[in-house]
């Protein structure tokens, strides 16, 4: 009779520690999401210093059509603005200029039928 109590003492400890494990993920889940909000809003608060509304807005339509190209730009942009490569603000021309350089060439084929 001993052996039912303890088997039930145990799967009760079982529970407890399953929902504390539960509680500390949802925990850190929240401070992480907090962190990547913080580091989203302090990236736009860069972009937003460091970019001409020209050039925001090719960078939108960039990310629009292309995401990963247009978070790589961003990330680009932020890192030429914290090592102070940047003089003044990034206009159109030279947001194109950037485009151009991390853009792979797309290759064009001719079809010449006979």
């Amino acid at each position: 009779m001993s052996g039912d109590p303890s088997e039930e003492e145990l799967e009760e400890l079982r529970k407890k520690k399953m929902e504390q494990l539960k509680e500390q993920q949802g925990d850190d889940g929240e401070a992480q999401e907090a962190a990547k909000q913080q580091a989203d809003a302090q990236k736009q608060a860069v972009l937003k210093q460091n970019l001409t509304d020209g050039a925001r807005k090719r960078l939108n339509t960039v990310k629009m059509s292309k995401p990963q190209v247009g978070e790589q730009i961003e990330q680009q942009v932020v890192a030429l603005a914290q090592s102070g490569r940047v003089q003044g603000q990034i206009d159109e021309d030279q947001m194109k200029e950037l485009l151009s350089e991390l853009t792979p060439d797309s290759k064009s084929f001719d079809i010449k039928r006979r």
